[in-house]
């Protein structure tokens, strides 16, 4: 069998043909990667069985980790799921952008089963990225997303980032150059009392102001969202959180105007500015995940705003391999 890395994938420049191209593929059942403003998604079309199951394929994802369904519009969401007051108020605010709502699938929704892996909900999102409304648009249909990386890696920001990760096992990759907040989406459960299950560009803070006090979900149990499960965004090398300084055979992931000298250093933000940081975070992990070092130690980033989803991340990147 031939190994999907050792071709290199196609990747176009986002043009207007390049999109019309895109949207031709996704309707024959093919995999598109293409920006939002969160991180690149590895799109297909929701509605089709065999094509939700080729990302699962493609990224060596487990079967019971479902997927986020992107759409163009609120109207578009409400035709899949049951929509409600906290759902409009949230939407209100936060649409287009990096929220993710799980709500109840409507019973005529034309949707994939296999995008929400049994379970009796649909994660919806409005990409607020205008190369990935203008491929909706142009596909005329849900796209189920998840990142465009094999599960587990660190998720990709950049073309190169899915080329390297996925190889041919994408069919098309559109490249709209960096993601601008570089984290995945917030994903809020209002199946049931109004839920946390990710933490993501959107602060929880935020959703506080609209919703009240948000409960939020522990990882046992089947995911209700993606970024559930307690080992995810993975470099190769071993992460060391909360370090003040690095060995000589660690890359340091540092943070704010005070980090210290080291052999390999990248800052998330020289001047600690969060939304920064999030933007950098994968693009550094990847950078620093070379030959010949032991580890990367990271400096602590503050636990507020979008400081909660960048630990969250280095948690889950840090956690034991299973």
């Amino acid at each position: 069998m031939t190994d999907p890395l050792a071709t290199a994938p196609r990747v176009l420049a986002a043009t207007p043909d390049a999109i019309a191209e895109a949207a031709r593929v996704l309707r024959r059942g093919g995999l598109v990667a293409f920006p939002t403003e969160t991180v690149y998604g590895l799109g297909a079309d929701a509605t089709d069985d065999r094509a939700v199951a080729a990302i699962f394929a493609a990224k060596e994802r487990p079967r019971f980790n479902p997927l986020i369904v992107h759409v163009a519009n609120v109207a578009a969401a409400q035709a899949l799921v049951d929509w409600s007051d906290a759902a409009a108020r949230l939407a209100d605010r936060f649409w287009p952008g990096p929220l993710t709502l799980v709500l109840l699938r409507r019973a005529e929704a034309r949707v994939s089963l296999l995008v929400s892996t049994g379970l009796d909900s649909v994660a919806v999102r409005v990409p607020a990225h205008p190369l990935a409304q203008e491929l909706l648009r142009a596909a005329g249909m849900p796209i189920a997303a998840p990142s465009a990386n094999r599960s587990g890696e660190v998720s990709p920001t950049r073309a190169e980032h899915v080329a390297q990760s996925l190889g041919s096992a994408v069919d098309l990759i559109l490249d709209g150059g960096p993601c601008a907040v570089g984290l995945e989406s917030t994903v809020v459960d209002l199946t049931g009392p109004p839920a946390l299950l990710r933490p993501g560009g959107v602060p929880r803070e935020d959703i506080e102001e609209e919703l009240g006090k948000l409960e939020v979900a522990g990882e046992g149990g089947t995911p209700k969202s993606p970024g559930m499960l307690a080992n995810h965004y993975a470099p190769g090398l071993p992460l060391r959180l909360d370090a003040t300084d690095a060995a000589a055979d660690e890359a340091l992931l540092a943070f704010g105007p005070d980090a210290p000298a080291a052999a390999v250093t990248l800052n998330l933000s020289p001047t600690g500015d969060l939304a920064e940081a999030a933007a950098n975070l994968f693009a550094h992990l990847r950078a620093l995940d070379r030959p010949g070092l032991r580890g990367i130690a990271v400096m602590a980033v503050p636990e507020r705003g979008l400081g909660r989803a960048i630990n969250d991340r280095l948690r889950r990147a840090a956690a034991p391999r299973t």
